[in-house]
């Protein structure tokens, strides 16, 4: 076959006699490189990508149309390659022609399989999301999709890593200078290793967040103060998203150095609180029964954890505390908002004097002070 396929070129070779030599063998080569990347093409396009089915045809059509470019990009290197042999062209510039098409070869696998990964975790990823009834608490499911996502990252850094070194290592005087490198061993490699420490450090912590996940996309971790969601993990670095829009960048390695509080860990629901500061007259049999209907009337609410308490007094005021349950973090504040809300407007239309009150307390005067009077607190209310 091959030998039919160098007959082909030197027959078609005869045709461009009129022509140099070389200017005609690098029209014909480039004519080869177009005709087999349009081949390519056309039977991905017209064949693969038409293929029926749901499940393996989806699949099929799904690859034959993210790996198209690559694919003709290979087939167009390959075939030039195998064609210069047979055609009339100086030494120098066949063998420069040559290594030339053997690194977009290189160059062009390495971005297939990059756009593979990519589109293997994009599939499991929409599988995983067509299977979740609700993300927020599809623990699991964000457990795998952080996985897939930090695995799809690590790979693109390991083949971009891997096709750049094939290439290089294609020029002789790269590839001598990174074996006599290597065979040193001296100071030159200790300085590399010191320079690339955080970013070695961040990769290592980036493969023990997938395994150990004590971080997963979409969790609500407090930060410095703030409630955030896990927006994005990247190879390196997280990006966490406040609840104002506020984007921080956080190193990987910090969350295995430092300790911070994850929300949703083990589960999405969250128990929250809301303090109530009421006087020692408020009838807590009557608020303590209404408080009951508003959580019960809250969607929010998950049906769980609820009660109401006197947690603490002073020589003022009670401080009444609500815990109410919610499914998520979010739906937790929506709910203390709405228990918050609906209590005083209650308390304000049915007993406004459970509200705090300050009052005065007069004495008889004293035998040297007619006048005196003692007082505690302001001047609002008096007894």
């Amino acid at each position: 076959m091959k030998e039919t396929f160098f007959s082909a070129l030197a027959n078609l070779l005869q045709w461009f006699v009129w022509l140099p030599p070389t200017f005609a063998s690098l029209l014909i080569l480039a004519m080869v490189g177009v005709l087999a990347a349009g081949v390519t093409g056309l039977v991905i396009t017209r064949g693969l990508a038409r293929v029926p089915g749901k499940r393996r045809g989806s699949f099929i059509r799904s690859s034959a149309t993210t790996l198209r470019h690559p694919a003709q990009v290979m087939a167009a290197a390959v075939m030039t390659i195998i064609a210069i042999p047979a055609l009339e062209l100086p030494m120098w510039l066949a063998g420069g022609l040559a290594h030339a098409f053997a690194v977009m070869l290189v160059l062009a696998m390495g971005v297939g399989l990059v756009k593979a990964a990519r589109l293997a975790s994009s599939i499991y990823i929409e599988h995983i999301d067509a299977s979740a009834d609700d993300r927020e608490e599809d623990i699991l499911g964000r457990k795998h999709f952080t996985q897939v996502r930090l695995l799809q990252r690590m790979a693109e850094i390991i083949i971009g890593v891997l096709t750049i070194g094939t290439a290089l290592m294609t020029f002789d005087p790269v590839r001598q200078y990174g074996l006599s490198l290597l065979a040193s061993a001296g100071a030159a490699s200790i300085i590399v290793g010191f320079a690339a420490r955080s970013v070695i450090t961040n990769l290592i912590a980036g493969a023990q967040i997938a395994i150990t996940q004590p971080i997963r996309m979409g969790d609500m971790i407090a930060f410095n103060g703030d409630w955030t969601w896990v927006e994005e993990i990247n190879a390196t670095f997280v990006v966490l998203k406040a609840w104002d829009k506020r984007r921080r960048i956080v190193p990987l390695s910090y969350f295995l150095d430092n300790p911070f509080e994850n929300w949703t860990y083990n589960s999405a629901e969250l128990t929250g609180a809301v303090y109530l500061p009421l006087d020692f007259l408020a009838p807590m049999p009557a608020i303590r029964a209404k408080l009951g209907e508003i959580v019960e009337s809250c969607p929010e609410w998950n049906g769980k954890d609820f009660s109401v308490q006197v947690a603490d007094a002073n020589d003022r005021t009670m401080m009444i505390r609500v815990t109410a349950g919610a499914r998520t973090a979010i739906r937790s504040w929506d709910l203390r908002c709405a228990i918050r809300e609906q209590i005083i407007d209650w308390i304000r239309d049915n007993c406004p004097e459970a509200f705090p009150q300050t009052r005065f307390s007069a004495h008889a005067s004293a035998p040297d002070n007619p006048h005196h009077l003692m007082a505690l607190g302001g001047p609002e209310t008096a007894a």
